[in-house]
């Protein structure tokens, strides 16, 4: 079977964009000397989680694609021989921004991008105010080692975006994310939250006989003013069973490398032939917002 290394980046970020920029392009380097094929950021990891507010100062922290994060990645990418998942914030035109994910094969060359389409609002989560709902849909791509997808944080509470991903080919589907618990709230509500996101995940690899990789950030980001998010890290990797595979700390800087069978995706659907049986003739009212 084709063995694959994962590197998935897990860190604080500081409130200095060229200093994170810095630190995952290190971690990025560190990742592809360690053996490394795939490796995949965190979301926005160039700046502190800034939707905890709404502020027209922020938008200053975004940048084109292709730009100069896109392409100190491709450089990267061409140096090492590997594929590089990488989450920025976007300005591509004035007054239209989204929250997207570059693509770069081994080569360096930009393979594509992957828009956010599922934009969150909730307390702290205040994506609506800087994000356009994403206009690419739901992708795959080819690439040196493997074919994947790319959906970003609130897309992976969608079983429908895992589905429509993984119905290309996607392999792997990959999952940049920024979550954390509200502090006045973990005691009471934090081991169901966890939960709750690392089984909807694990849910996608079952269905659909994939890899899921969760990359997540670590830290206590406060904006002035207010108690902050303490982000749950606990980066992980499941199996085309839903197992995991490999996880990150809570609170711990790491580079997460699994290594991982593609073959294994195959046998399992073929198992497990849940794409065989899918009624496709009886599932038309998913495209409507509620059946009455």
């Amino acid at each position: 079977m084709k063995t694959v290394t994962l590197g998935l980046l897990q860190h604080a970020c500081s409130g200095k964009p060229a200093e994170n920029l810095k630190k995952t392009l290190a971690l990025a380097e560190r990742a592809a000397k360690q053996g490394a094929n795939i490796i995949c950021t965190q979301e926005l990891f160039r700046s502190q989680y800034f939707c905890q507010n709404e502020d027209h100062a922020n938008f200053a922290l975004a940048e084109s694609i292709p730009g100069p994060s896109t392409q100190a990645f491709q450089k990267l990418a061409k140096k090492h021989g590997v594929v590089v998942i990488a989450s920025l914030f976007e300005k591509r035109a004035s007054g239209l921004y989204h929250n997207t994910a570059v693509i770069i094969d081994a080569d360096g060359s930009l393979k594509g991008i992957y828009r956010k389409m599922h934009i969150p609002d909730d307390p702290l989560y205040y994506e609506k105010f800087y994000f356009t709902p994403g206009d690419t849909g739901f992708r795959a791509w080819d690439t040196k080692f493997g074919k994947i997808g790319v959906l970003i944080c609130w897309d992976q509470w969608y079983p429908e975006g895992a589905r429509l991903t993984a119905m290309q080919g996607a392999e792997i589907l990959f999952y940049p994310t920024a979550i954390g618990w509200h502090p006045q709230e973990k005691a009471e509500y934090g081991p169901n939250q966890h939960g709750a996101w690392e089984t909807i995940q694990r849910s996608h690899a079952v269905a659909n006989g994939c890899y899921v990789a969760a990359v997540n950030r670590i830290g206590l980001e406060q904006p002035i003013g207010g108690d902050g998010l303490e982000f749950w890290g606990q980066s992980f990797v499941a199996g085309t069973s839903g197992q995991i595979i490999a996880k990150a700390s809570v609170d711990k800087e790491e580079i997460l490398l699994v290594p991982v069978e593609l073959g294994k995706v195959d046998t399992t659907r073929t198992h497990w032939p849940f794409l065989r049986d899918r009624r496709i003739d009886a599932y038309g009212d998913l495209t409507k917002r509620f059946s009455d």
